[in-house]
Order: C-alpha cells, then sequence, then structure tokens
C-alpha cells in the first residue's frame, strides 16, 4: 500500500516539477498566434476552452493501454509501479509535450510530416507508412477490445452487433468536424472514465487490500513464464500507454489544432500523460491485490489466456456492485473507443498532409476514410491477441523515433538535448531487444537479444553526440570568422 501511495505521489510531484524544467527548455511563446486561431476551418483547426481539449487529449491518449496494459504487466509484479512512475515522468511526458508543442508551432501537422522537419524525408516517408499502419491498428484493436467487453456486459452472446455499432461510430467522429460530436460526447465519457479510476481507488484503499511493496524481493521476475517473459525488455512494451507510447503523438496534433495559447501545453500534453499514468498505477495495484496476490494473478490470466476482459470485469463488479461496475466498465469501454475513433481522425488528417488535401470539404473526408476503415474492418477478423502484441511492439518503436526526432530538434535548437536522448538510447535498446526475445518476433535467447539491444543504442548514441560536436564546431568557426 505505501509504495503505491508513494507511486502516485511521485507522479503528482513530478508533474509540478520536472514538466516546468520541460516547458522552460522548450520556451513557450504565449502571445504568438495559435493555427486555431490563424487557420480556423471549422472541421479540425477550432478554437475550445482548454479543458475540454485537456479532456478529449487525456481520452484520445488513454485506450486499452493504461486498463489491459497495466492489467498484463501487474504480472511481473511491483517492477510495473516503478516503470510507470519513471516512464510517465522522464518518457512519456517528455514525449508527448514536445511531439504536441513542435506541432502546434509546425501549423498543427501530423507526426509524419514533423520527423520529416528534423530526421530528413526518408525517415519521413517510412514514418507516413509505419504511422498510417499503427493507426489503423489501433482502430482495429479498440472495434474489438470495447466489443468483448459491451458482448460480456450484457450477455447478448452477439458480438457482431457492438462491433456494427462501434464501427459507425466511429465512421461519424472520423468525418464530421471535431467539435460536433467527440467534443461533445467526451465528457460523458470522461465521467465514466474517471468514476472507475476513483471509485476502485476507494474501495481498494478502504478494504486494505495488500498490495506487493516494491523491495528486493518483489523486484525479481514474478511472471508466470519467466524465461519466456524477462522483464526487460517485456514489461516496457507490455505497460505502454502508462508510461510512453507513439499513440499519444499521433493524437497531439489534433489538439495543438484547438489550443488558444502555447501556455496550455504543459497541462493539455504532459498533465494528461501523468494523469494516464495514474490510472495504470490504479489498474496494476488493484490487480496485483484482488485476488490475493501476484501468483495468483498469472494463474487467472493463465486460465483465461491472458485476456484481461475477465480481470477488469471481474474487478469492477465484484468492488463497485452492480451499479457501480456498470458505470466503471463504461468508464473502461470509454477508453478504448475515445481512443479508437481519433485514431482513424488522425490517419485521415496524416493521409489529407501527404496528398495536401482540404479537410473542409466533406467529399474529401469521406473519400480518405474509405480504405482507412476497410483496412481496419479487416483486421477485425485476425486474432485479438495476435493483433495486440504486434501493436505494442510497433507502438513503442513510434515513441522511440519521435524521442530520436525531438532530440534532433533540441540539438538544432542549442538546447538541453540529454531530456529527450536518455529516453531515447533506453527504447532503442527495448524495440531492439524485444523484436528478437519476444514470441511475436524472432524467440532467439536472451543473451542475443540484450547484446543487439544494448549495441544499438550505443551506436545511435555514438552518432547523436558526434553531431553534436559537429554542430558545436560550426558554430565555433562562425564566431571566430566574425
Amino acid at each position: 500500500m505505501i509504495s503505491f501511495c508513494l507511486s502516485v505521489v511521485a507522479l503528482v510531484v513530478g508533474y509540478f516539477l520536472y514538466s516546468k524544467v520541460i516547458e522552460r527548455i522548450f520556451g513557450i511563446k504565449p502571445e504568438r498566434p495559435t493555427p486555431a486561431l490563424t487557420m480556423t476551418d471549422g472541421v479540425d483547426f477550432v478554437p475550445m476552452p482548454a479543458w475540454k481539449i485537456f479532456l478529449i487529449q487525456f481520452l484520445n491518449i488513454a485506450g486499452l493501454g493504461p486498463i489491459f496494459g497495466a492489467v498484463a504487466g501487474a504480472m511481473w509484479g511491483p517492477m510495473a509501479f516503478i516503470w510507470i512512475v519513471l516512464g510517465s515522468i522522464f518518457a512519456g511526458g517528455v514525449h508527448d509535450y514536445f511531439s504536441g508543442m513542435l506541432s502546434l508551432r509546425h501549423k498543427g501537422e501530423s507526426i509524419t510530416e514533423l520527423t520529416g522537419y528534423y530526421l530528413g524525408n526518408g525517415m519521413k516517408q517510412f514514418m507516413r507508412l509505419f504511422t498510417l499502419l499503427l493507426m489503423i491498428m489501433v482502430g482495429a484493436v479498440f472495434i474489438m477490445g470495447p466489443a468483448k467487453i459491451l458482448d460480456s456486459m450484457t450477455g447478448s452472446g452477439n458480438m457482431a452487433l457492438w462491433i456494427g455499432l462501434i464501427f459507425v461510430y466511429y465512421v461519424l467522429s472520423t468525418i464530421l468536424p471535431i467539435d460536433k460530436l467527440i467534443g461533445k460526447i467526451y465528457p460523458l465519457f470522461g465521467f465514466a472514465l474517471l468514476f472507475m479510476a476513483l471509485g476502485i481507488t476507494v474501495v481498494m484503499l478502504k478494504n486494505g487490500l495488500a498490495i506487493p511493496e516494491i523491495n528486493m524481493a518483489n523486484l525479481s521476475n514474478m511472471h508466470v513464464n519467466p524465461a519466456q517473459f524477462p522483464i526487460f525488455p517485456m514489461v516496457f512494451v507490455t505497460i505502454a500507454c502508462g508510461a510512453i507510447s507513439g499513440f499519444h503523438a499521433s493524437q497531439s496534433p489534433m489538439m495543438a489544432r484547438c489550443m488558444t495559447n502555447e501556455k496550455q501545453g504543459r497541462t493539455i500534453f504532459y498533465g494528461a500523460m501523468i494523469t494516464e499514468g495514474v490510472l495504470a498505477l490504479i489498474w496494476a495495484a488493484i490487480s496485483m491485490s484482488f485476488f490475493g496476490g501476484v501468483r495468483e494473478l498469472n494463474e487467472v490470466m493463465t486460465q483465461q489466456n491472458g485476456n484481461a476482459a475477465f480481470v477488469v470485469n471481474e474487478i469492477s463488479n465484484s468492488l463497485l456492485g452492480k451499479l457501480g461496475g456498470f458505470l466503471a466498465l463504461l468508464g473502461v469501454v470509454a477508453a478504448p473507443i475515445t481512443s479508437g475513433d481519433t485514431a482513424f481522425r488522425s490517419a485521415r488528417l496524416i493521409v489529407a498532409d501527404f496528398l495536401k488535401l482540404n479537410q473542409a470539404s466533406f467529399r474529401n473526408r469521406f473519400l480518405i476514410s474509405i480504405p482507412l476503415f476497410a483496412a481496419g474492418l479487416a483486421l477485425t477478423f485476425i486474432d485479438f491477441g495476435t493483433v495486440w502484441r504486434y501493436f505494442a511492439w510497433t507502438n513503442q518503436t513510434l515513441a522511440t523515433v519521435v524521442l530520436w526526432m525531438v532530440t534532433a530538434y533540441l540539438i538544432q535548437e542549442k538546447k538541453n538535448f540529454w531530456v529527450s536522448l536518455v529516453p531515447a538510447v533506453f527504447m532503442s535498446a527495448v524495440v531492439t531487444a524485444h523484436i528478437l526475445v519476444a514470441p511475436e518476433g524472432f524467440s532467439l535467447p536472451v543473451e542475443i537479444a540484450y547484446t543487439a539491444g544494448v549495441a544499438v543504442a550505443l551506436v545511435l548514441l555514438i552518432i547523436t553526440l558526434l553531431k553534436v560536436y559537429r554542430v558545436r564546431d560550426k558554430q565555433k568557426v562562425k564566431l571566430e570568422t566574425v
């Protein structure tokens, strides 16, 4: 219990202290007009209140990741707490803030276009395809995930019905102006999600559930299959959205197109990441304690073939009663739905930026959306677990590229690049090792995966530091010739 409470406090303190450091490094200009004011189109560039933008950003990024990912990550034990706290403050918050603020400075452009400015045209072309694929995967995952929960809540046994209803909503939310549907329905979803988190926390603390503490004994690998699922890199990919997630960078430009002042960025981007970290902490803690411990959680997850939805359903109904459980599950459903809709919307904007198509035209929005939804619907016929595993690695790889993009920007602007370089190096080792050791990857021995991960990270670090020295040498030559 003490470790959980201290972890929550650490996230809050991290927001009030470290986010100010990051904001100072970026250098906000409150007097600078934002794209929402200079490029208003009534569809995507729409000025909105800061509280509503924060709520939309939080719901956009809080998909199944901080809930299902935290439940799955809890199988390793209290190590999950450490990664959520450190990841949210020093990696996820930095990643989300800079990706959002750079989009704000570049007229609300998508993360794919931003990458081209700082990592070159080749990386921009790669990111266009890579990010578009991720958005479609997210859309597909966030159709099946909430459909399964709704089906279990109602006992209808009709998955096709729920898939169809969610799909129709996604089409409307992708094509309609952002303030017509998303801007109106998100406050309801936000209430449900916050009620769920608050309700579970209160009951958990009131009942005095035994949450494992962070100590040397509990920092061992507590997973049911430790050999196949080592802590590094598995925990750092499994718990994605609750610590750092490339998906967030795809969502931030949508909110950058609605902001009216650069001062709002710290709360909207960094603050939403910290809030999501708290959500992940809550679900990791209750998962480790509800069934009696981490070992018992592993047994349940093994019996349910890794189905985190079963754990979420059991916890919500048992702790909050039928009505409370229904509202809590509604919040759990709201989280992925409010990420799935904006995943498709983000995909539309990426294609529109690439093709330079005016999105004020309903016809253009509709024509772009048709193939995106066709691809997303096709993925729903693939096993959910398979899509989720590949999504997790793809998602963290995108986050890694974005961190390197931020590093390149900071070097170019002669600012403190270490705040993004350190997490970029770490995540490079993570994603490299993961694809080599994971069952859905190459299933190589951990020794090979670790060696390759460290080698890739070191090479990228050396290349970056050499670039820093070149930039400084050029600056020195200029000063000497003046």
